[in-house]
């Protein structure tokens, strides 16, 4: 689509090309990252499964006080990532941007097992979610940089599988750590440690500092450019930030930013979703962590097919498919009667929606965002997605103590079609790929 378009003048290095033809589809760096993120998401994912439950039946804490603590877990994140997004670009390395949230997070891990009151495991999980926030932009950019933007969406797809890959086994690590160990949560808290130590090992050790290529097998238009570290023009001066927010005079990053924000703020948490998901079926409190296993099996087998598709048929029309798979897992929780069926039904449209939502919205950017500006453009849409899913949380923690969880949820599930409507209107490509 790019290079094949272009008639190779006298003397031209046409071996060159046909090396270019035999590389892999998919970058060593891509899947470089997707090993480091499925490390550092088994580690995750082993708090976040058991989190709630410790939060709400071990310390107590009400529906109020665990949507405060998680409206924090997503909100940090996402003021950090334009931070995060901008120091990338401007230092010219998004390794050591990606590194310092990796290592921050690790260092959090075993302070989980020194805290018990709201404010110390607030601060907590605020560095932690810190150090998410500081990664999440870096490494996207990373992948994007490395890709052609005709494959951006399976790109994505490859890394959020693997990726995935750490968010099934941690919670199948979180539950066989309870079911073996006395002190059962202080022993997920500090294996979880352990393992983040190891992803922030093989991202220092494996990933490349300097990319030897803007764009690795023929996409892009900087091969005959001399760049720097990351891939920038060499001679450009460091990046701003108002050439960052600068983005925002790009109609379509704005539609994207709008968009993921509106849909954020009736997107429920993943732990309420498992919370409510226990309640309805009737489940045993030992079975709860392995909720967002389902979750994650039905994200692993979609998520390179459903990027793929996306590359085809149009970005925005598989995001929204995803919202619209989440709308009928509430509509679920909300009506459907309690049978062994329904927490496979739940989980496996969350799956999908995940599959259909978490790489297709970075891939959208590709042909959006210039390429020295690719981590303040993913860190401005992921910081509007993020803070809306933060007052979100709130709002369905306020709601659910105030009426219960059944209002609460039912007015999520409104909001969402509503605003799946706004988003597909406004999203609706005049032309090309979405």
């Amino acid at each position: 689509m790019y290079l094949t378009d272009r008639s190779a003048p006298a003397g031209a290095d046409t071996e060159r090309g046909r090396r270019r033809g035999l590389r892999p589809k998919v970058a060593p760096v891509v899947l470089v990252l997707g090993t480091v993120s499925l490390i550092t998401d088994i580690s995750s994912e082993m708090v976040t499964a058991v989190l709630p439950l410790y939060l709400v039946t071990t310390l107590g804490f009400s529906p109020l006080g665990f949507g405060a603590l998680d409206g924090v877990y997503n909100g940090v994140s996402a003021l950090v990532q334009l931070t995060g997004g901008h120091l990338a670009d401007r230092v010219r390395n998004h390794k050591l941007i990606a590194g310092l949230g990796y290592g921050l997070s690790a260092l959090c891990k075993p302070l989980l097992l020194l805290t018990s009151s709201i404010g110390a495991l607030g601060t907590v999980l605020a560095l932690d979610r810190t150090g998410k926030g500081l990664r999440t932009a870096p490494r996207d950019a990373m992948i994007s940089l490395s890709t052609p933007s005709d494959r951006q969406g399976r790109a994505f797809g490859i890394h959020r599988a693997m990726d995935t890959t750490g968010a099934m086994l941690g919670p199948l690590a979180a539950f066989l750590i309870l079911n073996a160990a006395a002190d059962g949560y202080d022993a997920v808290f500090g294996v979880s440690a352990c393992v983040a130590v190891l992803g922030v090992v093989v991202l220092v050790l494996f990933v490349p500092g300097r990319r030897q290529d803007t764009v690795p097998y023929g996409a892009g238009t900087l091969h005959d450019t001399p760049t720097d570290a990351v891939g920038a023009p060499q001679g450009r001066p460091p990046v701003r930030v108002r050439e960052a927010l600068g983005l925002l005079r790009l109609p379509r990053l704005r539609a994207l930013a709008g968009c993921a924000a509106l849909l954020g703020l009736t997107t429920v948490s993943d732990a309420f979703v498992y919370l409510l998901l226990q309640r309805r079926a009737g489940l045993a409190e030992e079975w709860f962590p392995l909720l967002p296993l389902g979750t994650a099996v039905v994200f692993l087998l979609l998520a390179v097919p459903l990027g793929a598709l996306a590359d085809r048929v149009g970005r925005h029309t598989v995001f929204l498919a995803g919202h619209l798979a989440l709308l009928t897992a509430y509509a679920l929780l909300l009506w459907a009667p309690a049978t062994p069926a329904l927490p496979f039904l739940v989980l496996a449209l969350h799956g999908v929606f995940y599959a259909a939502t978490d790489g297709v919205l970075p891939a959208a950017l590709a042909a959006t965002v210039p390429e020295h500006l690719r981590a303040s453009g993913l860190a401005i849409v992921g910081t509007s997605q993020a803070l809306a899913r933060f007052c979100c949380s709130l709002g369905f923690g306020a709601a659910w103590t105030v009426w219960g969880y059944g209002p609460a949820l039912a007015g999520s599930a409104v909001g969402l079609l509503c605003c799946a409507v706004v988003a597909g209107l406004v999203l609706r490509p005049k032309g090309g790929t979405g």
